[in-house]
């Protein structure tokens, strides 16, 4: 993830924001034809894809059952390994 982001701050936003397990939406862009890197971290989950108006990004929303903070952001430091990718 971004070298800025403090892990420990949003796993507390996380834990602050209701009670586990939890139904969490995920917003994605990412470049086009990199999509199907995010739908590989979200194998059982539905995807709703929407290319962007000039053709070159793609945006991904995921509303997935997360059983933890931890669980998130794990998700979130997978992601961040896919080139262009920009997390929401």
């Amino acid at each position: 993830m971004d070298s800025k982001f403090n892990k420990a701050a949003f796993k507390d936003k996380l834990e602050s924001a209701g009670q586990f397990p939890m139904l969490y939406m995920f917003k994605f862009i990412v470049p086009n034809g990199k999509e199907t890197q995010i739908e590989f971290l979200f194998p059982k989950n539905e995807i709703a894809l929407k290319p962007s108006s000039g053709g070159k990004y793609v945006s991904a929303t995921i509303k997935a059952m997360m059983d933890s903070a931890d669980q998130i952001i794990e998700i979130y430091e997978k992601a961040s390994s896919i080139e262009g990718v920009i997390s929401l």
